[in-house]
């Protein structure tokens, strides 16, 4: 298995290329679409991650492809400005998941 990373920016894909994961960059929710479906083609791709930005252009597909629980797995990750999300981002995100209130 593999990771590929479709990306908002330049940047977090050279940093990634770097650990050895190779992706593209894409510009507006059509782009990251047709990337992120490519992607999805793969043979073996176990991971695909793709930066916030480029998750917010496609929220739609980004929800379709958490609901299903196959691979690969789906990892949001900031680029190099930071994350996007609040700082108690994983504890709504658990009690969202499952309603267990974290403290």
């Amino acid at each position: 298995m593999h990771a590929f990373l479709v990306s908002d920016n330049h940047d977090t894909q050279v940093e990634m290329r770097l650990a050895g994961i190779q992706g593209v960059v894409v510009h507006g929710p059509e782009g990251t679409r047709q990337a992120m479906e490519e992607a999805l083609a793969l043979p073996d791709l176990g991971i695909l991650v793709v930066t916030e930005k480029a998750a917010a252009l496609v929220p739609d597909l980004m929800q379709r492809l958490r609901e299903r629980g196959e691979l690969p797995l789906v990892v949001e990750i900031p680029d190099r400005h930071g994350t996007l999300r609040g700082p108690d981002f994983l504890t709504r995100y658990v009690r969202d998941a499952i309603g267990v209130k974290m403290e």
